[in-house]
């Protein structure tokens, strides 16, 4: 057979002999330039840094991978195109099993007084010291693409950089917990997630599997009335409380411990959304939470939190009614008070999602000198499992040599080696002990280091539970009658709500015989809703439900809420022709509450006042409902009514916020859009006449009530 002959040489034309033909044009620093092909060339100039490769090559083409000829195959030997391709490939980590919707700011930690009487760690010891603080909030079921809305327990996980290593409080917006032993834990979260065999449904409850789990679990009674109250719905994570759920201890320079339970309390007190809102706002903006937290923070607005302690001794915790090592119950404020020590401000949001918001790793077991455990079963069992999930997501036993995992004080060990090792330790020795004297690494401190507290331990080992822990009903009782009227009625439909989407009849009986131990109206509530033909039996109970405990005020967020508007948003729907001078009046007044104003438009470009001046507008009125705002102003002209009543959004925009009993501010010319919204006929106090500036302060007076709570009675949407 005759050899191939090689392809006679041609001779280029001029097009193929030039370099690609470009046009430019300059924008700022960098050099806009358009290929043959119409892609974009971004050119370095100035400032501007070269792009180039993880190895440092500086990159001379990102738009085109290396090809033979300009409609002929890739070229394997692109080492840009293949490493860019890889990484993006590998771009993703497993997602948490728990807590994977999240997001996280940075702060920092101001102590108000000195607690060295108490305890040892060095972020307690010096008055005024600001120790840096990451805090991540998080819904818990959900995964990472959820909405932030669901109706969900939240986390409130605080990292703290201390001058003696990294504390980890990792919490919740919620005291307490379903289960009392972290054996149970993979079981409540698999009946809570996505049932097995159809992959939904996810980020809510409402489902037969957690149901039934639930039912069968008498300890979760207690978590049942706080997930079905307006906690898991909060407003923001601005307005929410957190914990530390279990009992830790402080242990001061002559080893004496004193027991701690951990709060976080908002400075601007606490505010929930309702049902019917919750559910429109996840379609209106699943990012919600996020946007207000990330807002908040760039406008200078820094959420703060005061770290409160509720501390007592062995002699308390053994003539409390309940076991103060069961993460299922409370200590009530109004029997140990909780004593203020210091405020955690977040004032700077990430720089880079995934590196920091993503990356960052919580361990119960990250506790510093002066912080120790107590027997918490359920603590126990996170202490074993938080180190191992980070392994797991992160790929690696060195997830601390990653920026937002590393301390910030000094850090010395013979550690090494390992995926993703940033940094081994110097020198010769990587062992100890050694002979190496000071060339020989780190040693021990039996003064400064961490030293576990020596508690007295005996006793059979078995598995088995503290009889201490068998009450379940009493505190359920406890919070549910610590509720007004108003948090009641919405703890009861939301019973109702989850259990008529439980398919199983027996399982929604079950939960009904539950809730007659812990008070017969709500049973008969939630009852009478899912339509039982009778009432069952009350479910066995191993202790009877205590009827003596007192309410605790503490427990309300109604009677907790915020006293003024600062940081609330004020919804204003503005037409063409709005009173220019009313408005301006409106947004100074807003402006001395501390609170914002977004205003809401036919389109988003604006509106033209009636002095001519143009007001640029944040949302058009078909994407900005009421619900994404805590009060509501009508600031529009008759033309503007006449137009805005034809829209079936501007309506839907006034007929929530009256459903969902937000306060309303209106113009004379806004009558004929609540006539056509389905609610003139029915304005009350909470609707308020906006003619002059005195108008405007009475409106705000009203708003610092958050709701007008006496109108849900009149409406059912809620």
């Amino acid at each position: 057979m005759e050899k191939d002959k090689a392809a006679p040489q041609q001779k280029p034309t001029s097009k193929e002999n030039t370099a690609p033909q470009r046009t430019q044009a300059k924008f700022s620093d960098q050099t806009i330039t358009r290929g043959e092909g119409g892609e974009t060339h971004q050119t370095a100039e100035g400032d501007t840094p070269i792009l180039t490769t993880q190895q440092g090559i500086p990159v001379s083409d990102d738009q085109n991978s290396l090809k033979i000829g300009a409609r002929g195959p890739s070229a394997l030997e692109d080492l840009h195109l293949r490493e860019k391709i890889f990484h993006f490939d590998h771009e993703r980590i497993p997602e948490r099993v728990v807590h994977a919707r999240g997001f996280g700011a940075h702060g920092y930690f101001e102590l108000y007084e000195s607690l060295s009487d108490l305890t040892v760690a060095d972020i307690f010891q010096r008055k005024g010291e600001k120790t840096p603080a990451f805090v991540r909030f998080s819904t818990v079921a959900g995964n990472k693409g959820s909405a932030d809305l669901a109706r969900d327990v939240r986390g409130f996980a605080v990292k703290l950089y201390t001058k003696q290593g990294n504390w980890d409080i990792v919490g919740n917006n919620i005291p307490v917990f379903f289960i009392q032993d972290a054996i149970k834990f993979p079981d409540l979260i698999h009946a809570a997630k996505q049932e097995p065999d159809r992959g939904f449904p996810q980020a809510q409850t409402a489902h037969d599997n957690f149901w039934d789990f639930i039912s069968l679990m008498p300890e979760s009674m207690h978590m049942v009335m706080w997930i079905m109250s307006d906690r898991t719905i909060p407003r923001s994570f601005r307005f929410m409380e957190g914990f530390g759920v279990h009992t830790f201890r402080l242990v001061n320079a002559e080893g004496k411990s004193t027991f701690v339970k951990f709060h976080w309390k908002p400075q601007l007190g606490m505010q929930s959304v309702v049902w019917n809102e919750a559910v429109k706002i996840n379609g209106a903006d699943p990012d919600f939470h996020r946007r207000d937290l990330w807002d908040a923070i760039q406008k200078g607005d820094f959420p703060e939190w005061e770290l409160g302690l509720q501390l007592f001794d062995e002699d308390f915790a053994d003539k409390f009614g309940f076991d103060v090592l069961d993460a299922t119950k409370i200590i009530p404020e109004e029997e140990i008070p909780v004593r203020k020590v210091g405020r955690l401000v977040l004032d700077r949001c990430v720089d880079n999602f995934f590196a920091e918001t993503e990356q960052v790793a919580f361990c119960t077991q990250n506790i510093v000198p002066g912080i120790d455990f107590t027997n918490d079963p359920l603590l126990q069992g996170r202490n074993f499992s938080y180190l191992d999930t980070q392994l797991k997501r992160l790929g690696s036993p060195n997830f601390t040599h990653i920026p937002i995992n590393a301390p910030k004080c000094p850090f010395h060990h013979f550690q090494q080696d390992g995926h993703m090792a940033m940094h081994n330790p110097k020198g010769r020795a990587n062992y100890e002990p050694n002979s190496w004297g000071s060339q020989g690494g780190p040693r021990e401190s039996p003064q400064q280091g961490f030293r576990s507290y020596p508690s007295q331990e005996s006793g059979a080992k078995l598995r088995i539970r503290s009889e201490r822990f068998a009450d379940h009903y009493s505190q359920a009782r406890q919070f549910y009658m610590s509720q007004t009227p108003t948090e009641q009625t919405h703890i009861a439909n939301a019973l109702t709500f989850e259990l008529s989407k439980v398919e199983r009849p027996e399982i929604r009986v079950r939960m009904v015989s539950h809730l007659l131990n812990i008070d017969e109206t709500l049973a008969k509530k939630v009852g009478d809703g899912l339509g039982l033909k009778e009432m069952p039996k009350p479910a066995d109970a191993a202790k009877p439900t205590r009827m003596d405990l007192k309410e605790s005020p503490a427990l309300s967020i109604l009677k907790n809420g915020p006293k003024n508007m600062k940081g609330r948003k004020l919804g204003v729907l503005l037409s063409d022709g709005a009173d220019m001078e009313l408005l301006k009046a409106l947004e100074k007044a807003v402006k001395e509450e501390g609170a914002m104003i977004e205003i809401v438009a036919p389109k988003v470009g604006g509106v033209e006042a009636s002095d001519g001046t143009w007001v640029e507008a944040k949302q058009k009125v078909n994407g900005g409902p009421s619900v994404l705002y805590d009060a509501v102003v009508l600031l529009l002209s008759e033309k503007g009514t006449e137009m805005l009543a034809k829209e079936s959004t501007a309506r839907d925009f006034v007929a929530d916020a009256f459903a969902h009993a937000k306060f309303i501010g209106y113009t004379k010319a806004a009558m004929p859009l609540l006539e056509k919204a389905g609610i003139a006929d029915s304005l009350d106090q909470g609707c308020i006449a906006l003619e002059k500036g005195e108008d405007i302060s009475r409106f705000l007076e009203s708003c610092r009530q958050v709701r007008f709570w006496e109108r849900e009675s009149k409406v059912h949407a809620v």
